[in-house]
């Protein structure tokens, strides 16, 4: 029997939908050494999957003397800039799961930490109607990993998170997203996922069809009434 499709399915944007993240380390590396200081690669993968606001005191941290909204406003066109100059690379598969969950009548919300322009931007930037939904990290009270933005875009989207998935690469993407209750699949990119808790762990997303994403929910559903 056909397992039932998700009640919709939730994407985190860098680092799961495109591959911003060495973007993301570009801007932070100049804005650092701009005022004498140095970030390693370490620290860079420390930020991941935080919100902006709170890499921006994690940069006032390594030097950085301006204020948090001033970073977050820096880094945000910085990394647009890059988006225009460099294109923006999507991660393999992303496209066509994204195509055929649309086809298939699943509904989808990116949820995501940087800034709503920037996100529109790169929602723009796909050549058909992706998502139903866009929650930028300046529209939700507590960033990941907090559950309120998959909590919001599930209250907004009108459905149980526990009928949802998610996919994320980031730890504190992941944590977000278990804590507000959704089935939560990783896709590493920069960091392991091992011990964070998602369901699943998937390599890519390369092949994968709305199909997997209805086994993946229909195997956490049984576990729950198990």
């Amino acid at each position: 029997m056909t397992s039932p499709l998700p009640a919709a399915v939730l994407w985190d944007m860098d680092g799961t939908l495109v591959d911003t993240e060495p973007y993301w380390m570009t801007a932070e590396t100049a804005l650092v050494e701009r005022f004498g200081g140095t970030w390693s690669h370490e620290q860079a993968l420390g930020v991941v999957g935080l919100g902006l606001e709170d890499s921006a005191q994690v940069l006032q941290a390594a030097g950085v003397q301006l204020s948090a909204s001033e970073i977050v406003d820096h880094l945000t066109e910085e990394v647009r800039r890059q988006l225009r100059e460099l294109g923006v690379p999507f991660r393999a598969g992303a496209q066509q799961l994204l195509r055929d969950l649309r086809d298939a009548g699943v509904p989808t919300a990116l949820v995501t930490m940087s800034m709503r322009r920037m996100a529109q931007e790169v929602v723009d930037l796909i050549d058909f109607d992706a998502f139903d939904l866009v929650i930028g990290g300046d529209e939700v009270e507590r960033p990941k990993p907090f559950p309120d933005p998959y909590l919001q875009a599930c209250e907004r989207l009108g459905v149980d998170p526990g009928e949802t998935v998610a996919l994320e690469d980031s730890p504190n993407g992941a944590r977000s997203a278990i804590a507000a209750g959704t089935v939560t699949i990783g896709i590493p990119n920069m960091l392991p996922l091992d011990d964070v808790g998602a369901y699943t762990l998937w390599s890519t997303l390369d092949g994968r069809t709305p199909a997997d994403l209805a086994d993946v929910l229909a195997a956490a559903r049984a576990e729950v009434r198990a």
